[in-house]
């Protein structure tokens, strides 16, 4: 009930925000293009256009989570509308799915089914000041902790975090209700030159890929990535302070944050401590590429392991392909390295596609990651690799105004250690079918 409550208030709000849109507001640039994006010069924009939300000077294609940027031709699924000097943007997902994890080895570890609903909802706003300054603010929200539980959902061999001070294996912990508070301040120095500050509370240090719900190559996936505490966990972090300096196609940022993880209370605001830092250069030598390298110390992410520091290291890259004007090929591919001493020092790879019609999906994404005994909770100091392969396909099959209803089915093969058959069986499975709302694509 709490999952068909969701999708109500989200369709009664799309169809508010269209009915009290006001009519010199162009929330679809269909109509009359806000944003003048010339596709054949890479990063080039006009002024007094929806921009990036941190550059004056680049896309607003170019968004990804947090500081992160995406390939400048990444297709938009937004609203938008501008007022005044303010310019606006809502964008987000809202699954209602039954899945199953495990359900080839009858009784064993990680056999799991219910009816889920992971949902997020992002709010962004931008207002330039004087001739070279941008603000801008963003607020992110989920109900996940209504429609999860502390618990969260089921995902075979997820580890992270703890719910009732025990920690959350085979399942994938639910997002905060306010996943993301922002403000940020941009002065453009030349055409090639931005400087900036970013404060969240919470949000997302300079550290990792794009957040996986926010990438266009993970865009259709309802699940959370295996290597998320490897790469990009840190999208939610309450305390975050990032200063950076874009020359060109070339972004240097530096963080200092709050290292541990956010607490079981997914209501409340956690206390900031500001013990951990980050750096980042970000790359994106065409309008179809974007990379990123990142490192990072991060003081006691996890509260059942208080005395544990991580160095984490990651680098991404992200590719995107037009393949028509309705058709895109979305990759993704990252890899994560956590580096906590003594028996904890383990890797991750991510390999992604999204290939994205105007009516329908394609999607895949393995990931190999090595699990300690520990984040597995078994006896032993052993590191036990675990490949997981997830093969998805949807479908639209309604539109309410600009509201889009697609149905899909995905499922996931996982090959282990032989050491984990006792646990986890052989070859797990997984599936799962689903609806999914989403804005329409934002037409420039």
């Amino acid at each position: 009930m709490k999952s068909y409550l969701i999708i109500g208030l989200l369709t009664v709000s799309s169809s508010v925000w269209a009915q009290h849109e006001p009519h010199h507001m162009h929330a679809d640039s269909t109509k009359k293009p806000m944003v003048h994006h010339d596709s054949t010069a890479h990063g080039r924009m006009h002024e007094h256009t929806m921009t990036h939300l941190y550059s004056l000077s680049l896309p607003m294609n170019r968004n990804g989570s947090g500081t992160g940027w995406q390939p400048d031709a990444t297709p938009l699924y937004a609203w938008m509308a501008h007022r005044s000097k303010w310019m606006y943007m809502v964008h987000g997902s809202v699954f209602l799915r039954y899945t199953a994890q495990n359900f080839t080895n009858s009784g064993k570890r990680g056999q799991d089914n219910r009816i889920s609903a992971p949902n997020w909802v992002m709010g962004m706003a931008q207002r330039q000041v004087g001739k070279n300054g941008l603000f801008a603010a963003t607020l992110m929200v989920s109900l996940d902790p209504l429609t999860e539980g502390g618990n969260g959902y089921p995902l075979l061999f997820q580890t992270g975090e703890s719910w009732n001070n025990r920690p959350l294996i085979d399942r994938q912990h639910p997002h905060d209700l306010i996943s993301g508070l922002t403000v940020g301040y941009t002065q453009r120095l030349s055409k090639q030159v931005d400087v900036s500050a970013y404060v969240g509370y919470p949000g997302e240090p300079a550290l990792g890929p794009v957040a996986f719900m926010h990438r266009f190559s993970a865009w259709n996936n309802p699940d959370a990535t295996l290597s998320h505490h490897w790469q990009d966990a840190t999208h939610i972090t309450y305390g975050v302070a990032t200063l950076g300096v874009r020359v060109g196609q070339v972004k240097l940022e530096g963080s200092s944050f709050t290292g541990r993880e956010p607490g079981e209370n997914r209501y409340n605001f956690d206390r900031p401590r500001f013990d951990s830092y980050s750096y980042r250069v970000s790359w994106n030598p065409s309008m179809h590429w974007s990379l990123q390298a990142s490192r990072a110390y991060i003081h006691s992410p996890e509260s059942l392991h208080p005395s544990e520091n991580v160095n984490r290291t990651t680098a991404s890259v992200q590719h995107l392909k037009t393949l028509g004007k309705t058709s895109w090929l979305g990759t993704t591919a990252s890899w994560g390295y956590n580096d906590a001493g003594d028996h904890h020092q383990e890797h991750s790879i991510l390999l992604e596609s999204n290939w994205q019609h105007a009516t329908w999906a394609l999607y895949g994404r393995y990931e190999w990651v090595q699990k300690s005994a520990e984040e597995l909770v078994i006896p032993g100091n052993a590191l036990y690799n675990v490949h997981a392969l997830s093969l998805g396909y949807n479908h639209q099959v309604a539109q309410v105004g600009k509201l889009w209803l697609v149905a899909g089915v995905q499922g996931t093969v996982f090959l282990k250690d032989q050491a984990l058959n006792n646990l986890y069986g052989s070859t797990p499975v997984s599936g799962q079918v689903y609806v999914r709302l989403t804005p329409t694509r934002l037409k420039m």
